[in-house]
């Protein structure tokens, strides 16, 4: 994780909750308790090997909230976001990682709203995970498991061809070389990286007590970081 894109993206946060807090809130906000979940189904794909800082990402609300007991955001909603940091999979170790932003919310006939919140879950079936409390996104990477499974395959290869090129004592041989390559191999793929692909939930948790039409995000405000 770079501390500038940590450090950025704090800021970026009390920033704009000191300009919510620093207005009172007048009929068209939508006031929420602190902490209330914000569910958000992905409509665009995010990829540590794919995106990159400053990439805007879409979603629809998959719960409703509710505000005074009344239904306020309702369930398919547009989101709006950006990807703020990026670190695609390394080679032998290191997993991808990436992390977003959920800036606006659109409601029908109500208009756009602005959103603070960080991430606090990513749901899909890949094995990617939220790491850390900055909403930091992490891919799966290479298992322990896949990796000897590689190694094996390539023993079995290298045996097969000890023993046709030195009969039965070339096995060993070959096996030694085969089970070297197999590994050699895993090591020069690439790990897995962070994937949500249309569908994963993101769970976001909102840094305000209400959400605003009068105060806009910059654009990109973490795009420029290295």
């Amino acid at each position: 994780m770079k501390r500038g894109a940590s450090l950025t993206l704090v800021a970026f946060a009390i920033m704009m909750a000191a300009a919510l807090l620093s207005r009172a809130a007048d009929a068209d906000d939508i006031a929420l308790p602190n902490g209330t979940e914000l569910v958000v189904r992905l409509t665009t794909t995010l990829s540590s090997k794919g995106s990159e800082e400053g990439d805007p990402w879409m979603g629809k609300v998959a719960e409703p909230l509710f505000s005074g007991g009344q239904e306020a955001v309702p369930a398919d909603s547009k989101v709006h976001g950006h990807v703020t940091f990026v670190k695609p999979p390394g080679r032998a170790t290191g997993k991808g990682e990436m992390r977003l932003v959920a800036e606006t919310v659109s409601i029908t006939d109500r208009g756009t709203f602005t959103i603070v919140a960080l991430l606090k879950n990513a749901q899909d079936n890949n094995g990617t995970k939220v790491k850390d409390a900055e909403g930091t996104v992490e891919g799966p990477g290479k298992s322990n498991t896949s990796m000897a499974k590689e190694a094996g395959i390539g023993a079995a290869v290298g045996a097969g061809v000890g023993e046709i090129a030195h009969g039965g004592s070339g096995a060993l041989y070959g096996a030694a070389i085969g089970a070297v390559a197999g590994v050699v191999h895993s090591v020069a793929k690439k790990h897995q990286g962070a994937l949500l692909p249309p569908g994963t939930e993101l769970t976001f948790v909102l840094n305000q007590t209400y959400l605003s039409k009068h105060v806009t995000p910059p654009p990109n405000a973490d795009s420029s970081l290295d």
